[in-house]
């Protein structure tokens, strides 16, 4: 009888204790299954957020250059800002991007790199608040530096952000912010003075009211300043991972990809820096009126909208990226040749193809892309090949005003930009094959 009782008593208590871990097995399927299912809805969620917040920023990574350039002389008047200045003024972006750009890939490892483009959209913000307003050139220089902080910092962090959240659309989602940053570019130069016009011609209120959309640029970022650089499902994995292990920093220079990108890089940043500062002045001097030859100028900076979409779409379809380089670098060739040539009587097809030309600029984002198999190493590459290449572009507009002035013509500084274009098209082509700056540096 007692061993009856005590079978029976045992087998119940297996009973229940079955019953108790089918409950709790019960109750972790329901709990997976709906994280399951909130995952997704997080994820998307916060997907929206990313895809909102890079076309925000990338609106904002030139208006705080054009919008300065089309108020220049009332600037420089209001200020009592010497011609030199106003010059160092036109070297200041590349130097500052140069300088601030190698800062972000140790910041986004620090703070993840939602958080650092979002103090990048926070820094552009105050910069282009205070800057009309400061009252003297040092503190004019130092509020603009303040905002090409964020803008250099955010130029470096867009590829990896793309790379991290997109990896199997980076061409598409490239295309995307590159066109936002072309439009962002023509829209400042092309509405800054009539937006100026309309506050009452302050020039003061025609540069500040670009904070606005700075401003705007800081939202989409605020709820994901948490970020790590992974999406929100992979997070909670890569965070343990990472608290294991850090993994070691590429020697990027060991990666001839690495420097053939980052000349090339420079090049094309050369090439653009001396189209937007010159090209309507060779216009000018060859009978094109002032009206006309900014109309000009804007024509070539638009060709980048619809471009910096198509560009990068293809790109990524190709093994390698040479052909499109060469394609580039021919319309730069004949646009130059049209400018030294018949610079009025072919002046709107030199606009057309020196803006073709000037795409070479998302081609180069996109292949940051490429040329990286990580995200950390796409941060690596993408800060070395901007910092180098915006360095490498510093001298080139100088270089071409010192050539006019001393020339008394546009001859030898039209043949500098086309021979200039020939190494961009080799670097081009070498940055451009089939291979990552992990296994180089490896090597």
């Amino acid at each position: 009888m007692d061993n009856q009782s005590s079978h029976d008593s045992m087998m119940g208590g297996m009973a229940s204790e079955e019953t108790r871990t089918m409950k709790s097995k019960t109750v972790r399927s329901s709990a997976t299954e709906s994280e399951g299912a909130a995952v997704p809805a997080t994820r998307a969620w916060a997907t929206r957020l990313v895809v909102l917040g890079i076309v925000l920023s990338a609106l904002n990574l030139r208006p705080a250059i054009t919008s300065l350039g089309a108020l220049l002389e009332e600037a420089r008047d209001g200020l009592g800002m010497s011609g030199s200045v106003a010059g160092l003024l036109t070297s200041v972006p590349p130097l500052c991007f140069a300088v601030f750009g190698v800062m972000a890939p140790r910041l986004a490892r620090r703070f993840g790199p939602g958080a650092v483009v979002c103090a990048g959209m926070v820094a552009i913000t105050a910069g282009l608040v205070v800057r009309p307003y400061a009252g003297s050139t040092a503190g004019f220089l130092a509020a603009t530096a303040l905002a090409l902080m964020g803008i250099a910092v955010s130029n470096v962090l867009m590829p990896v952000i793309v790379k991290r959240w997109f990896p199997d659309r980076v061409g598409s989602m490239t295309g995307l912010y590159s066109m936002a940053l072309a439009l962002g570019t023509a829209s400042a130069a092309a509405v800054t003075v009539p937006v100026t016009e309309m506050l009452g011609g302050s020039w003061q209120s025609g540069l500040a009211v670009w904070a606005g959309l700075a401003a705007a640029a800081v939202l989409p970022w605020i709820p994901l300043v948490r970020d790590r650089g992974a999406t929100p499902a992979e997070q909670p994995a890569v965070r343990r991972e990472h608290a294991r292990v850090e993994p070691p920093a590429l020697r990027i220079t060991r990666s001839r990809t690495a420097w053939a990108l980052a000349v090339f890089f420079g090049l094309q940043a050369t090439a653009a820096y001396i189209t937007m500062g010159w090209m309507a002045q060779i216009f000018r001097d060859a009978g094109v009126s002032a009206s006309t030859a900014g109309l000009l100028l804007a024509i070539t900076m638009v060709m980048g909208v619809p471009l910096a979409f198509v560009i990068p779409r293809v790109a990524t379809r190709l093994p390698q990226q040479g052909p499109i380089v060469i394609a580039l670098g021919v319309c730069g060739l004949a646009g130059y040749a049209g400018l030294y040539f018949a610079p009025a009587a072919g002046a709107w097809a030199w606009a057309v193809l020196l803006g073709v030309s000037n795409c070479a600029f998302p081609l180069a984002l996109t292949m940051v892309g490429m040329r990286a198999r990580t995200g950390a190493g796409v941060a690596q590459l993408s800060a070395f090949a901007q910092s180098t290449g915006y360095l490498i572009s510093i001298p080139g507009p100088l270089l071409v005003g010192v050539l006019y002035q001393h020339s008394g013509g546009w001859g030898l500084p039209i043949g500098l930009m086309a021979a200039l274009m020939v190494p961009q098209m080799a670097v081009g082509v070498l940055a451009g094959r089939n291979r990552t700056v992990e296994d180089e540096a490896a090597r």
